[in-house]
């Protein structure tokens, strides 16, 4: 059961990472076509955002009327509609597309997780959440390696339209796995559709964060993260080109082995938080880390290629490598019934945080002018965070009966 739960989502989650991430390291000349700066791809990607955001925080009711591996295949619909509306020049159509394709990755975190957290031996639980989320990185690399070659030999819309049937054709190999992994669903909830425009379900998303005292701290730890993750995303490939004068291609491939590198972090830490327990301590001591790898990323533009390659590596290992961990530990304190609900609300906080970091950057970036100083503002909030988390949990551990 819990290999066919595996193969599932990390299928669709990595064909989900694979249309999102594409539209990061395709804006150079998205933004070219549109006539706009080239850092105003933040705003797309705050777009994209503000769709995974609507989704989370009022898609729980989608999620029980047809149950998880439906829903991933409505997202993934989603996705490719978005992406024929990204397409188009660029505009309110543009956005609106933006906003689609983050309405169709969101199910990825609650219904990955909900078959997961029923699915996996948990001696494992972190170690398998952890190869689930690996897809993130492994699409984002499959991207940076495949699409920027593509653009240059037949154009942007050629680009988008292999990533459009690549998201449809997914749709159709998933459909096996849902016969099983979609049995367990509840009763139906008619409402479903209404829900995604109600206020009440926001507010219970946000309210469902008070069923573990573990939750608020991981929730702040995922939002800091987020906003990191998100900014390296959206801004490294148009950095190296317009700072370092990579080609599309270099930035392509600098962006894939940041991904790649993530995606071995990812495994690697969900082995060791299986086997050392206090995934809290340990997220919040990656955090720290993190950003001293992303202050040494921009350190390294002086330095030589090498270096850059390097400290790509090095960021995309530790920054983006924290995701698997959080989500297993996010469903491991949730009460069974609601480990959707949690991981959709936590996940909520994260991406409102993926708004505002790339609408900040971009803010600093035109500001000073300089992508070195935003790329440095966002490590230092990150390893603020995590700072305060472990003098939190100190002082918690250190209380009687903590």
């Amino acid at each position: 059961m819990w290999v066919s739960a595996l193969i599932a989502t990390l299928i669709v989650q990595t064909v989900s990472s694979f249309a999102t991430i594409a539209i990061p390291l395709l804006g150079p000349p998205l933004m070219a076509r549109a006539g706009l700066p080239l850092e105003s791809i933040g705003l797309v990607s705050a777009m994209t955002s503000a769709g995974i955001c609507w989704c989370l925080a009022s898609g729980g009711p989608m999620l029980g009327h047809h149950g998880p591996v439906r829903t991933l295949q409505i997202g993934l619909a989603c996705t490719a509609l978005g992406l024929l509306m990204l397409s188009q020049p660029l505009g309110l159509l543009g956005l609106l597309g933006a906003l689609a394709i983050g309405f169709g990755a969101a199910p990825n975190t609650p219904a990955g997780s909900q078959i997961l957290v029923r699915a996996a031996p948990p001696r494992h639980r972190t170690l398998i959440f952890s190869i689930k989320q690996a897809g993130v990185p492994l699409g984002g690399a499959l991207a940076g390696l495949v699409l920027a070659p593509l653009v240059l030999a037949q154009g942007l819309s050629a680009a988008l339209g292999a990533v459009i049937a690549v998201t449809l054709l997914t749709i159709l190999a998933v459909q096996p796995f849902r016969r099983r992994l979609d049995g367990e669903r509840g009763a139906a909830q008619p409402g479903w559709a209404r829900a995604l425009l109600s206020p009440a379900a926001l507010a219970r998303s946000v309210s469902i964060l008070r069923a573990h005292p573990s939750l608020p701290l991981l929730t702040v730890l995922g939002a800091s993260f987020s906003v990191m993750q998100s900014c390296l995303m959206a801004f490294t490939a148009t950095y190296v080109v317009t700072r370092h004068a990579a080609s599309l291609a270099e930035a392509g491939q600098i962006v894939a082995l940041m991904q790649g590198a993530s995606m071995v972090g990812r495994v690697a830490m969900g082995w060791v938080a299986d086997r050392m327990g206090g995934a809290l301590r340990h997220l919040a001591m990656q955090a720290v880390v993190s950003a001293l790898a992303v202050a040494l990323l921009v350190a390294a533009g002086s330095q030589g290629s090498w270096a850059l390659y390097g400290c790509a590596a090095l960021a995309g290992f530790t920054a983006i490598g924290w995701n698997g961990v959080h989500m297993a530990e996010l469903a491991r304190v949730a009460p069974m019934h609601l480990v959707s609900d949690v991981t959709s609300a936590a996940s909520l906080f994260g991406f409102a945080a993926s708004i505002c970091g790339p609408l900040a950057f971009t803010l600093t970036v035109n500001w000073r002018g300089s992508y070195g100083l935003a790329f440095l503002l966002v490590a230092a909030q990150l390893a603020a965070f995590g700072l305060a988390s472990l003098v939190f949990l100190r002082r918690d551990a250190s209380r009687p009966g903590g």
